[in-house]
Parts: structure tokens; C-alpha cells; sequence
């Protein structure tokens, strides 16, 4: 029989839903949660006598455990990564994989040299939606995508201190859209508001080029009173709209006509597509994202979605910042690194 894979998890924010998914996932085994407020830790796994900890060195020197979820607050990803692949886990760093550029290449090349897997958290790749909307794009169901249109907006009671709206919302819809049209992004063009609800870019608006000529918009803000999270992908014979959050899928075909348009008149204008449902079985994101994990720790396999990844997410992330406060178009690259 296999044994379970250790996981700890070290950050119980939103790291305590990972500590809840982990407790009941099938080949793993949670051994330990970290994190320095004590109410937190009391109240992670309800029941369970999974080890406790304030301190993660400290953990990591006890419990030795085969693979981290670190959860904790972006500014502090380095060195919570790098603690963790000092002790030769493998490692899962939630979105975005760091705050720069810099520091993410930090991450990647010390996972490299000590020669252990490292995984960027990006949980909307396992939304079934997107799968199956990725799936129908690579196949050329619409044939060549033309352009994307991302929008994550919603009202944020507590944002993050350490990151501002770009790294730590549109960084889902960046990576979501590259592995989509499976292209990397040439250059950036944003602009954003600052100071309405924290001192840094709380609500931004950005156009990315991809080096296959596909275009793409993301607007995300903090400010809005209706949550919205969409994506519209736009092919040469047809279009998909994706519901992140209800995980749907509609694909509409672009109408034919028979023989030229003469002139301009309602009369001749083309007619909408009709909507067709995809079917999409839905799934709940963290359990499917801690499944391949656990999965690719036990296997050996490459992590679903690596380092690399993440770097280049944070990447564009950074460029759309400095294009933001500058007010030029970013060529990647240009960003340091």
C-alpha cells in the first residue's frame, strides 16, 4: 500500500481551507499547521490532532514533512519558500508566486539548485470551466483567437497590505489567459487608480499583446458593489464565455452568410450567434489543485502548473504596475530580473 504524502501548511488565512481540504484528502496526510496568531491555530481543523505550530522553521525541523502549502501573505513568500526548500520540500506557494520579479526568480532557482518541485498556486487552472474552455481553444474550435476579455471585480473588505490589485487579482486572469492561447504576452499597456480604498493600485484597467497577434483586456478592481469574474475569448468563427464562479461555458458560432454584404442596413446585418451551454461538471477548485499536487509529489511527475508559470505571471504583473505608473507601454523583458 502507498503511504500518504505528508503536507503541511504554514499561513492559515485562506491556508486554512487548504489545512480543511487536506485533512480529507484521499494519499495525503496533514501533519501540520503553522501560523503566529494562536487563535488561527486553535481554530484550523476543527477536532483534529494534526501538530500546531507558531513558528515554521520549527515545524520543519520536527515534523519533516514531504511536501508545504505556504499560504501566508505575499511579502513574506520568499522566505517562507525558501525555508521549506531548505529543508527539501516539495513546495506549493499561493498566487502570486512573489511579490517581484526578482524575488520569484529567487524561488525558481533555489528549487532548481536543491533540486525539489515547486508549484505556483494558481487555483483557477483547475476550475473545470477553463479546462474545458482551454481544451475547445487549443483544438481550434473557434479557430485563431483574435482577442480576450478578462474582468474580476468585486467589493474587498480586507485587501491585501503587501500587493496591490494587479499581483493579487488580475494575476488569476493573466495566467489564466496565457495558458489558454498558450502564448506568452509581449508587451503591456495599463492604467489604474490609486488611494480609494489602499494606497497602492486598487483598481486597474490593462491591454496585453501576445506574441501570437491575440489581444487581450483584464480590468479588475476592489471598488465595485456587483462581483463579477468572466472571460470572453473571441476566435475567428465563434466565441466562448466563461462564469468563473459557476463555473459555465457558453460557445456561440459565429453566424454564415451566403454571399457578400452590400452596404450596411439592419437588414443585412449579421445575425447574433445562439448560445450553446458546454457541459462542465463542477467541481470544487482547491480540492482538484491539492489532488495534482499530492499526485505530482508522489509521482515525480512535473508540477500542473510550475514555477515557470508563476514567474511569468508575476512578470506580467509587474510590467502592467510599472506601465500603470508610468504611463508607457512595458515591453516584458524590460522589467528587471
Amino acid at each position: 500500500m502507498t503511504a500518504d504524502i505528508s503536507v503541511a501548511v504554514i499561513g492559515l488565512g485562506f491556508g486554512a481551507n487548504h489545512a480543511r481540504v487536506l485533512e480529507a484528502l484521499p494519499g495525503a496526510r496533514l501533519a501540520a499547521v503553522v501560523d503566529s496568531d494562536p487563535e488561527r491555530l486553535a481554530a484550523a481543523v476543527p477536532g483534529s490532532e494534526t501538530a500546531r505550530y507558531s513558528e515554521a522553521l520549527d515545524m520543519l525541523h520536527a515534523v519533516r514533512p514531504a511536501a508545504v502549502v505556504i499560504a501566508v501573505p505575499a511579502s513574506m513568500h520568499l522566505q517562507a519558500g525558501l525555508q521549506a526548500i531548505s529543508a527539501g520540500c516539495a513546495v506549493l506557494i499561493e498566487k502570486p508566486l512573489a511579490t517581484t520579479v526578482s524575488e520569484g526568480h529567487v524561488l525558481v532557482e533555489s528549487a532548481r539548485e536543491k533540486g525539489v518541485a515547486l508549484m505556483a498556486g494558481h487555483i483557477e487552472r483547475f476550475n473545470p470551466a477553463l479546462q474545458e474552455l482551454r481544451s475547445r481553444v487549443q483544438v481550434g474550435e473557434i479557430g485563431r483567437v483574435i482577442s480576450m476579455t478578462a474582468r474580476r471585480m468585486g467589493a474587498i473588505r480586507y485587501p491585501p497590505r503587501d500587493v496591490n490589485v494587479i499581483h493579487d487579482s488580475a494575476v488569476h486572469d493573466i495566467d489564466a489567459m496565457r495558458w489558454v492561447v498558450g502564448g506568452e504576452v509581449t508587451h503591456v499597456y495599463a492604467a489604474a487608480r490609486s488611494g480609494l480604498k489602499m494606497p497602492v493600485e486598487d483598481s486597474v484597467y490593462g491591454v496585453l499583446h501576445f506574441d501570437s497577434g491575440a489581444m487581450a483586456s483584464i480590468e479588475v478592481s476592489w471598488l465595485t458593489a456587483r462581483r463579477v469574474r468572466d472571460l470572453a475569448v473571441v476566435g475567428e468563427t465563434g466565441m466562448f464565455v466563461l462564469r468563473y464562479a459557476g463555473q459555465t461555458l457558453e460557445h456561440y458560432r459565429t453566424p454564415s452568410r451566403s454571399g457578400p454584404l452590400q452596404g450596411w442596413s439592419l437588414a443585412s446585418a449579421p445575425e447574433e450567434g445562439a448560445a450553446v451551454s458546454v457541459p462542465v461538471v463542477p467541481r470544487e477548485q482547491l480540492v482538484l489543485e491539492l489532488g495534482a499536487f499530492v499526485e505530482a509529489v508522489r509521482s515525480g511527475a512535473p508540477m500542473p502548473v510550475t514555477a515557470e508559470d508563476g514567474l511569468a505571471a508575476v512578470a506580467i504583473a509587474d510590467a502592467m504596475t510599472l506601465s500603470a505608473r508610468t504611463g508607457e507601454s512595458v515591453t516584458l523583458g524590460s522589467v528587471e530580473s
